[in-house]
């Protein structure tokens, strides 16, 4: 049992084969730790699987985090506006609001 941090993200984002772009309104939520909307979500990598480990990025290809795909690119097409896309797994913003347990 391990837990990925964001310390991780400037290792993984480069070599991400799968990945999901939020819209500019949908970051702050997801860099306050929630989890990802259809509403926000801008693009998705083609064929990305349920339950796949995806990299979360800002439409200006800036990571922001990462986390698990809850639709598959498939599924995320025809699911309606308030659903569940991408489960938050940790994102840049955990520094800043937890800098003092982080090790």
């Amino acid at each position: 049992k391990f837990r990925l941090s964001v310390t991780a993200l400037d290792f993984l984002a480069p070599y991400a084969k799968y990945k999901v772009w939020v819209k500019p309104g949908s970051e702050q939520s997801f860099l306050y730790g929630n989890h990802v909307l259809k509403s926000g979500l801008g693009r998705i990598t083609e064929s990305t699987a349920q339950y796949q480990g995806v990299v979360v990025y800002s439409m200006a290809d800036v990571p922001l985090g990462f986390g698990v795909a809850a639709k598959s690119t498939q599924e995320c097409r025809k699911v309606d506006p308030m659903a569940i896309v991408v489960f938050h797994q940790a994102d840049v913003g955990e520094y800043v609001r937890s800098e003092d347990t982080l090790t």
